[in-house]
């Protein structure tokens, strides 16, 4: 019975420490997407500028809230600055 349970305790655990390093795996790959995608619009805005989130959404077929949230996330960085309030008339800049 002792063997059985070790058994069973053994492979439960093998499952568990590969599952976290596929977990860990996938969100690397995410972040390194994301690492790609913030860089291909700071690099858009050196030719194309100003740069809207439906530009953006377009080149790189990304959704309207990924867009909002990369050019936020930039804007943190002080890389880039929004142009305009809200609404159709908001784009954004190299600082």
């Amino acid at each position: 019975m002792y063997y059985v349970f070790t058994l069973v305790a053994g492979i439960l655990i093998g499952y568990l420490i590969a599952s976290k390093r596929r977990k860990a795996s996938f969100i690397s790959k995410q972040q390194e997407e994301k690492r790609q995608n913030k860089q291909a619009i700071y690099e858009l805005l050196e030719t194309n500028h100003p740069l809207t989130n439906n530009d953006v959404e377009a080149m790189l077929g990304i959704s309207d809230a990924t867009a909002t949230r990369y050019f936020d996330e930039l804007e943190k960085e002080g890389k880039v600055k929004q142009v305009g309030k809200t609404g159709r008339h908001v784009s954004y800049e190299r600082v």
